[in-house]
């Protein structure tokens, strides 16, 4: 009765699964008036545009070339575009964020 699971019946599976949560996104846009977004994948890991971690972190298309030239925000150049690992700049904005708010602190103070 609890035979092995095989590869064939396995990727099946997660197959309608995936196929599922397509399915539910594109309602969930439709329903919020929302373009749906093609979403990309590295390592099982959600990869980020430009303009979404422009938006995640209330900065510029140039705050954010800056971060990645100064090494402080990783980065992935796939088929000629950038990207970036969620968990990347989850890290980014845990280890910056406190930074952010004391300049922004200090410079109420000054004023």
């Amino acid at each position: 009765m609890n035979e092995p699971l095989d590869i064939n019946t396995f990727e099946g599976w997660m197959r309608k699964i995936m196929e599922r949560f397509d399915r539910n996104e594109q309602l969930i846009c439709s329903l919020t008036g929302k373009e749906l977004k093609e979403v990309h994948y590295l390592d099982g890991e959600r990869l980020l545009d430009n303009q979404d971690v422009c938006q995640m972190l209330h900065s510029s298309k140039r705050s954010v070339q800056r971060y990645r030239s100064s090494g402080t925000l990783r980065y992935q150049m796939l088929f000629g575009k950038i990207y970036y690992k969620e968990s990347d700049v989850m890290e980014f904005l845990k280890t910056h964020f406190t930074d952010f708010e004391q300049k922004k602190r200090a410079k109420k103070k000054r004023t």
